[in-house]
Formats: C-alpha cells, sequence, structure tokens
C-alpha cells in the first residue's frame, strides 16, 4: 500500500483477536453502496440479527475521520466489507492499512475480507482481454488478504465518463450510472445509482419480483461482457456462477451476484474457527 503508515507501524497490535462477534463492518465513503450491502443483509432471514456497521458522515472529510477511527472497532467483527474503488482509495489509504494491521493475525481464519471495487483503469483499453484483471486483484491480495473480490460494473468509470470538477470544487462520488450502461435501460443521462441499486435490490417486493429482477442484472452482466469481451464466451458462464471465474491465481466476481451468499458463508467459516 502506498502510504506513509505501513503494517509495520501497527506491530504491536497484531494480536488474535477471538472474542469476535456476529459483526460486520462496511467501510467505504459511498453512502449508496453502503445502504445497498447493509440492506442486502438485513433483509437476508440468514443474517437479520447480525449487528452491521457503516459510516454514518455522508460528507467525504468527515466520513473519512469516521472510517479511520473505525479500525480499532474492527476487531471484534467476523467480516469486512471493505471499498477499494480506485477514486477513494488514496483518502482511505491510512484507514485500511490500520484495518488490516489490527486483524492481520485473523485474516482467513477468526475474521475475513470482501472487497468490493472497480477494474483496472485500462479495463476496457487492454486489447478485450479480462486477464487485465489479474494484476488489478493480485495487488488487492497483497494489501489486504481478501477471502473474495467483487467487480461492480455500477462503480468502474472510464475517463470520460467522469465529470471533471473545478480545482477548488470539493471531491464528490459520482451519482449516476456510467453512461456506457445507460442504454441499457432508459435513454435518461440522469439515470442515477441509487434508483438502480434499489431497483435490483428489491427487497421490498415479492420473492417472484426479486428472482425476475435478479435475472434481468445477470443477463445484462452477461450481454455487456459477451460484448466488451468477445473472445472470452467460454469463461463467461463461471463468471456468473456462485464460485466466480479464475484468472492465473485469481478469483473474480460480480457484485451483487450471490453476495449475500457469499456473506453468510464466511461468517460461518469464521464462526467455526
Amino acid at each position: 500500500m502506498e502510504d506513509t503508515y505501513h503494517l509495520e507501524d501497527y506491530e504491536e497490535d497484531i494480536l488474535s483477536h477471538p472474542s469476535r462477534k456476529n459483526t460486520i463492518h462496511i467501510l467505504t465513503l459511498d453512502s449508496i453502496l453502503a445502504n445497498d450491502v447493509y440492506e442486502r443483509i438485513h433483509n437476508d432471514e440468514r443474517m437479520k440479527y447480525y449487528q452491521l456497521i457503516k459510516p454514518r458522515k455522508t460528507e467525504i472529510h468527515e466520513a473519512v475521520t469516521e472510517i479511520d477511527n473505525m479500525a480499532t472497532d474492527t476487531v471484534l467483527s467476523r467480516l469486512l466489507i471493505i471499498d477499494v474503488r480506485r477514486a477513494t482509495l488514496p483518502k482511505l489509504q491510512r484507514a485500511y492499512n490500520k484495518v488490516v494491521g489490527y486483524n492481520r493475525r485473523d485474516l482467513n481464519k477468526l475474521c475475513h475480507i470482501i472487497l468490493i471495487g472497480d477494474g483496472p483503469w485500462d479495463l476496457f483499453h487492454a486489447g478485450k482481454t479480462l486477464d487485465v484483471f489479474v494484476p488489478h486483484i493480485a495487488t488487492h491480495r497483497v494489501d489486504y488478504h481478501p477471502a473474495v473480490f467483487f467487480y461492480d460494473p455500477f462503480l468502474h468509470y472510464e475517463h470520460s465518463e467522469i465529470e471533471r470538477a473545478g480545482v477548488d470544487d470539493e471531491f464528490v462520488l459520482p451519482d449516476k450510472i456510467p453512461r456506457r450502461l445507460v442504454q441499457y435501460f432508459k435513454k435518461d443521462e440522469d439515470m442515477r445509482v441509487d434508483k438502480i441499486r434499489h431497483y435490483f435490490r428489491a427487497i421490498d417486493k415479492p420473492d417472484e419480483v426479486c428472482k425476475k429482477r435478479r435475472k434481468k442484472l445477470r443477463n445484462l452482466y452477461k450481454k455487456r461482457i459477451a460484448e466488451q469481451f468477445p473472445h472470452h464466451k467460454d469463461q463467461l458462464k463461471a463468471w456468473l456462477s456462485r464460485k466466480g471465474i479464475r484468472l492465473a491465481s485469481e478469483k473474480l466476481h460480480l457484485y451483487p451476484l450471490f453476495f449475500e451468499d457469499w456473506v453468510y458463508n464466511l461468517m460461518q467459516k469464521a464462526v467455526q474457527s
């Protein structure tokens, strides 16, 4: 991790913390993503009584400080869900270093990490190959030792899809979906991320509607991937499955497909350890 803080700075804190609870920390500056993760877990009957902790602050600077202050409390959690998108990672690097440092001894035993992020900056300009994900995920594996990495297409913005702010403007996260995805919904440049996440989450809908929307999202991903990576059609089925796709020594999943299953299984695994 590129920061003035390193894991060595927390050597005195690298202890085992066996008194962990059915608690999940959700670490992100994106309140829309935090709510989506929270609602998906909370409304799953298997996990409705888990304690879910997410940042309360919505202003970026205050949220960064809040997450930094959460680091010591993460030693009570069995699962850490961390947003590692490129846009906000530099702002949270110090806090994430602390989180990994405090939990280092227990990772993949008493405590697990799920990463949610975008892809590498050259994802759509690398000869239409999925192998561009390999060094991207490998870096995260070295830094965080995650149990699983979820790529979220709704977090991935190309340079041409980002509205440039002025030098004096405050940093803000995009609240519109990437332009390349607008065509799959309404022809509306103002299509908001929160509306899309709420639609596919469908927690307030009957089971039949939930299943239809999950299928619709899966089909959207399938179509988009087939168009963007035509030489990887044989791997498409694996990427859309619960097990995910293996690229070299790395595995890749699509958020939020089977996300709740992964959360539940990792929590159970932590309890059994």
